[in-house]
């Protein structure tokens, strides 16, 4: 049966009486739809769908960073932390759940991948650099522009545990990043979309001429995308 000839769940035809795909909201209304419409059975992540005027193909238009989710990201990080001897130690105090070296770069390199963040210290680097083929393409790479790559272990493991995110333009000139629980009280959902938006702003490259924000939608993982009004959001 084609798509267009598919039947729509009961959750579907509901969600389609209170949101518009084709109308544009503001930040306060979008939430609260998405807040009020059904959901499945479990707790989806707010999503932040961006689409740049910028062009992927040109380094100096590259647009990365990372930020501090002031009200978190709801989600349980697993922290994996590379480096040798005492330094270890304020990682493991930190909550990281995995500390080594040799031993973790070769469990890595034969294919175990139960972890969300990696921390190397900057002395690892050389044997991490390895990992280059299996945490490259996951976006798990250690990076000292992300603060991934640091002597400071303790603090690096406190970030990703408690609210930072990483951003990154991909080859359509998009960024998506998850901000959230949909069971977020709606205004922690509005503070942490505020936030995304204005790192975004600033991650702005100078060479960038016309509009930089050219769309925005936010969404839930079963949700539908819903269109922000950008002339209300102090875009650029």
């Amino acid at each position: 049966m084609p798509k267009s000839m598919a039947k729509l769940t009961k959750r579907q035809k509901e969600i389609q009486k209170t949101a518009d795909i084709e109308k544009i909201y503001s930040v306060e209304e979008a939430v609260s739809i998405l807040k009020n419409i059904p959901h499945p059975k479990f707790d989806e992540t707010v999503e932040l769908a961006f689409n740049l005027g910028t062009d992927p193909k040109q380094s100096d238009q590259m647009v990365r960073g990372t930020l501090m989710l002031p009200n978190g990201t709801g989600k349980k990080v697993r922290v994996l932390v590379l480096c040798r001897g005492e330094a270890g130690d304020a990682a493991k105090e930190a909550g990281a759940e995995y500390v080594g070296g040799d031993d973790l770069i070769a469990k890595i390199s034969s294919g175990w991948m139960d972890f969300d963040v990696v921390i190397s210290s900057p002395d690892m680097m050389r044997d991490v650099g390895k990992l280059g083929k299996v945490l490259g393409p996951r976006g798990l790479m250690p990076n000292p522009k992300t603060g991934t790559v640091t002597n400071d272990l303790g603090r690096a493991v406190k970030e990703a545990k408690t609210g930072k995110v990483e951003f990154k333009l991909d080859k359509q000139g998009n960024i998506n990043i998850g901000i959230g629980k949909v069971s977020f009280e709606e205004k922690a959902i509005r503070e942490n979309i505020s936030t995304v938006i204005n790192a975004i702003n600033k991650s702005r490259p100078q060479t960038v001429k016309g509009k930089f924000i050219k769309n925005l939608s936010v969404s839930t993982t079963m949700g539908p995308g819903l269109k922000l009004d950008l002339s209300k959001l102090g875009t650029t």
